[in-house]
Formats: structure tokens, sequence, C-alpha cells
């Protein structure tokens, strides 16, 4: 039986017809049996998919021969077949949405005006080198902080990405200005966001995690400045590191330590919560 594969990637590319590329996805994903999330805008696209791992070697094959995917930078990890209900492949004015897609400017290197990526190393290295001056930003909401951030990370007020825009906008990092910043979120894409619309605010010296939290991981599992689970958007809700991730988040009901997410009140619920087994029904 083939090993459930799932991938996650995303590029900031101008694309003049979103529509058509919409169908070319969505041919190519049903073609090989995939499902999961792709959403198409005018600045690119952004794609959690899954399936049997020769299946999705074969979207992956013939996604990059679309030359503005081709040097897409592709996240692998092991699936159990049952992460996504179905294939949903749409066209969204953003691809990560912020609120406000005129904002955003995309040119053929992606985002324009965003931090300087820094390697998993490179992280590491500005931290022994500038030592708590740095400041790690959360580019997540506080559901997928709340079970797992870097050590000593601000984690905003944040129920959602438009809630970034709008804290941005109020000076609710204000404070952060001159100190060197190092946003991140799961796989990068956000924080490519994130990051511009700190430079454009003035911050002096902006950063963004090269592949997200995910890359991270990948180097230095639970070793580095991670620490807890990572929040997933698919049926496994999370994801550890290693054997010996940290337990950092909280029971929202009994307060007890967990890095449990679920659909509350039930499996049907809409909201999510940081919950523990046992306060789950």
């Amino acid at each position: 039986m083939a090993t459930p594969k799932i991938v996650l990637f995303y590029v900031f590319a101008p694309l003049p017809d979103p529509e058509a590329i919409r169908l070319w996805q969505s041919a190519v994903a049903s073609a090989s049996n995939l499902r999961g999330r792709i959403i198409v805008s005018p600045h690119g696209i952004n794609v959690t998919v899954g399936g049997d791992l020769p299946d999705v070697k074969r979207y992956v094959r013939a996604t990059r021969e679309y030359p503005a995917f081709k040097a897409a930078d592709v996240k692998w990890s092991t699936g159990t077949g049952d992460e996504f209900p179905k294939l949903s492949v749409k066209v969204r004015p953003e691809i990560v949405t912020f609120g406000d897609p005129d904002r955003i400017r995309v040119d053929e290197n992606g985002v324009v005006g965003g931090g300087t990526r820094l390697t998993p190393e490179e992280v590491n290295e500005l931290v022994d080198e500038r030592g708590d001056d740095v400041v790690f930003l959360d580019g997540r909401n506080a559901i997928e902080a709340g079970i797992g951030h870097f050590r000593g990370a601000v984690i905003p007020a944040a129920e959602t990405t438009r809630d970034l825009l709008r804290l941005v906008d109020a000076g609710e990092f204000d404070r952060f200005r001159d100190r060197p910043v190092i946003t991140y979120c799961t796989g990068g894409v956000r924080c490519e966001i994130f990051s511009a619309l700190l430079a454009e605010r003035g911050f002096s010296e902006v950063y963004q995690i090269d592949g997200g939290i995910v890359r991270y991981g990948e180097r230095f599992g639970d070793d580095g400045l991670w620490e807890g689970s990572l929040y997933v958007f698919d049926g496994r809700m999370s994801v550890d590191f290693s054997d010996r991730a940290a337990v950092v988040g909280s029971c929202g009901k009994c307060g007890a330590a967990t890095n449990n997410v679920a659909n509350y009140p039930d499996a049907d619920g809409r909201d999510l919560m940081v919950v523990c087994g046992g306060c789950v029904p």
C-alpha cells in the first residue's frame, strides 16, 4: 500500500488569469486523486493537499511545469489518508486573507518589500549574536500559538489573519520598531506579507524564517528555539517534531496542560479550542 503524504507550499507570483490556473490545478489534482485545499489569486498560489505518494509526486511534477511555480519550496509530511474530506480549488483575492489585497505588491521575485529571509541556522546565529534584543513575532492566530511557539515569542491577540493587519496599523507592535524582529508562521506564507507590513510601517530590521516553522522544525526538531507542537490545517490538527515535544498549551476548560486542539463543543463544532482529551465530549 502506498504511503499517504501531505504537501504544503505556496508561491507569490503575478498570475494574470487566476481562473485559468484554478481550472488547470483542479484538473491536475483531481487526476492525481488528491484531496485538500488550493487557493489561487492574482498574487499566486497556496496549496495543502494529500494523497498516496506516487499521486502526490505526479501532482508536484505537473505543478512545477508552470514557470512561475518551478521553484516552489514544497514541504512534505506523512499523513494517514484521512486528513481532508475533499478537494477544494478556489480563486480568492488573496492566497492568505489579510483583508486588503490592494496593499500587497507582488513581482516575479515574490512579495515586494518583505523581510530578510533567514535559514534555520541563521535564526539561531542571530539570536546568539543579539540575544534578548531579538523579538520573535508570531504571525499566526492565538489558537495556533497556544500549543507551540518560539521561546519568548510575542503572541498577538489575533483570532484571524485579518487581525494582524489591524494590529500593525494600530501600532500594537511599534515598541519593537528599532529591534531585530523575526516573523514566523507555519510554512512561511503569512510572514511574507506580515514582514512587508512591518517594514512598510518603518520597522528597521525585519526578518522572516524561510520555510516557516516547518523548515525550522525539520532542521532542529525540539533541540532549538521552538517549543511545543505545530498546529496544522488538516485532520491531524497538530504535529510534533520529536517524541520530546514540550507541552506548552493549557486546556481552555479545566486549565490542564495539553497540546491538543479540537473542534468544540463537539466534532461538528465550528470553534477550535485548545482542550484536553478529558474535556472533549
